[in-house]
């Protein structure tokens, strides 16, 4: 018989071919770079046009998954930059389901003592991509939902720049992969982070659209 974990796995990977329902954010990258092109015999225009690809534009959040965010109030970017980790993503709609799971393992107060870790958060979405039933199993079994959210934690923080090809260990105790560059990074090769470099009092977090499963 299968164990919760293999078989969320399983069923997270075969989801992973499933389209993301989330929205598309603004073209307002494609502008900059054809006004970079329009003005490639200036160096000096050049250095204007390139922070949207480089370290000014990485420390703001980034991500079409960042449209989901509130504009205002807790919620928003600048809400949740005030709050520690786990507090903070209370107040994100996009995270209710993570929320749940993490207070069901008890894990509020580890989250929120804990200093600049970073966190990769499964959206709803990436919940609702595991079958009900190996969810439900998964939530009421306090060992395994532990082993799972802890995977999701890296002792770090971690910038943009710093996923272009990283290894990572986490609080789980094993590795996880991030790769990528941009605006556009993957963690372990399958889940996408929808929006990035999001800041809290005590972490860097990173919402994917899948949830990240340790080895068995």
């Amino acid at each position: 018989m299968q164990t919760p974990v293999r078989r969320i796995a399983v069923a997270v990977a075969a989801a992973g071919m499933l389209p993301l329902a989330l929205t598309a954010c603004s073209d307002s990258g494609s502008k900059d770079k054809s006004s970079d092109s329009s003005s490639s015999s200036s160096s000096s225009s050049k250095d204007k046009a390139s922070p949207s690809e480089g370290t000014s534009a990485m420390s703001e959040p980034f991500g079409p998954g960042c449209s989901s965010v509130p504009k205002e109030g807790s919620g928003s970017f600048d809400g949740m930059a005030k709050d520690p980790v786990a507090t903070a993503a209370s107040n994100n709609p996009a995270l209710s389901t993570l929320v749940t799971a993490v207070k069901k393992a008890g894990l509020v107060d580890t989250l929120n003592n804990a200093q600049n870790v970073t966190v990769f958060a499964p959206t709803n979405d990436a919940f609702a991509k595991i079958p009900k039933a190996d969810l439900d199993k998964v939530l009421n079994d306090k060992a395994t939902l532990t082993k799972i959210l802890t995977y999701h934690v890296v002792g770090q923080k971690l910038a943009p720049k710093d996923l272009a090809n990283g290894s990572f260990p986490t609080l789980e105790k094993s590795k996880l992969m991030t790769s990528g560059s941009g605006e556009s990074y993957k963690v372990n090769g399958s889940a996408n982070v929808v929006c990035g470099n999001v800041k809290t009092a005590n972490a860097n977090v990173y919402l994917i659209d899948s949830v990240l499963m340790p080895k068995s």
